[in-house]
């Protein structure tokens, strides 16, 4: 039987990111001049912007989108991490997607969304359900990766475009999806000393 993870200290976590994306949607446009990835006020070291950025949206269907993707993960893998882990997890994706486009796409001068980071969680989700012996697993993780693939061929969907009023940022969806794997790489090194020292 499928039980949502409630607990507090499952839920806590994505209800602040959720709670933070909605006041910084209702105090548009100050919060965009102020929080958004810019990378004009990036180069003038305003490096804040690589989290802030991520909790900002281009309108209130890219808002709405972004966090019942982010509400489905959670129902999906909240049971995985309480809340330090959660967190952690979400800044080193807010940074890798943030510093991966700054390095790598420098024809992204401004971008705001939480789908990056989102394409992350799915990768670290899909990983703990393969530790855990749910055969699915394997398909969510070679399903996100052939996603991010494809779209680097053949480009984003032209709807969810027309939608969010603004360009999917496919790069975006890259750099989040690396960052999930290196994270997922660690958890996977990590799990292998601990299995070592308790078999030494």
């Amino acid at each position: 039987m499928f039980n949502l993870p409630i607990q507090t200290k499952y839920s806590r976590a994505p209800l602040l990111i959720i709670f933070f994306s909605i006041i910084l949607t209702l105090t548009e446009p100050i919060s965009s001049s102020l929080f958004a990835y810019d990378r004009n006020q990036l180069n003038n070291f305003q490096w804040w912007r690589l989290i802030t950025g991520h909790f900002l949206h281009t309108n209130t269907t890219h808002l709405l989108l972004n966090t019942a993707g982010l509400a489905l993960l959670w129902a999906l893998h909240g049971h995985y991490y309480k809340m330090p882990r959660y967190l952690m997890q979400f800044f080193a994706l807010c940074l890798g997607t943030a510093i991966g486009l700054y390095l790598f796409a420098e024809q992204m001068q401004w971008y705001v969304g939480l789908s990056g980071v989102l394409h992350g969680l799915f990768v670290i989700g899909a990983y703990f359900d393969i530790r855990n012996k749910f055969k699915t697993g394997w398909l969510m993780l070679i399903g996100v990766w052939l996603k991010v693939v494809h779209e680097q061929i053949y480009g984003a969907s032209e709807g969810v475009a027309e939608l969010i009023a603004a360009n999917v940022a496919i790069d975006a969806h890259l750099f989040g999806t690396i960052t999930g794997s290196i994270i997922i790489l660690y958890y996977f090194v990590l799990n292998k000393i601990q299995n070592q020292k308790e078999t030494s």
